[in-house]
């Protein structure tokens, strides 16, 4: 059988030539209204895949 990549983690998630993994953080779409302008501002941008959590992402993208 194949290998597939995960199409969900296809749209998520971008492999960088480094290696690394980019990813938009989440927590972002509602009930943000009591959040501080700081929290939002900081959810907004991108971030990386962590070390601890990079095996995972890596057999979702499988490559």
């Amino acid at each position: 059988m194949k290998m597939r990549t995960h199409s969900g983690a296809k749209k998520r998630m971008k492999v960088l030539s480094s290696g690394k993994i980019k990813k938009k953080s989440t927590r972002m779409r509602h009930l943000n209204s009591h959040m501080s302008s700081k929290t939002k501002r900081q959810l907004g941008k991108t971030s990386y895949v962590e070390d601890a959590n990079m095996l995972q992402a890596r057999r979702c993208l499988v490559f």
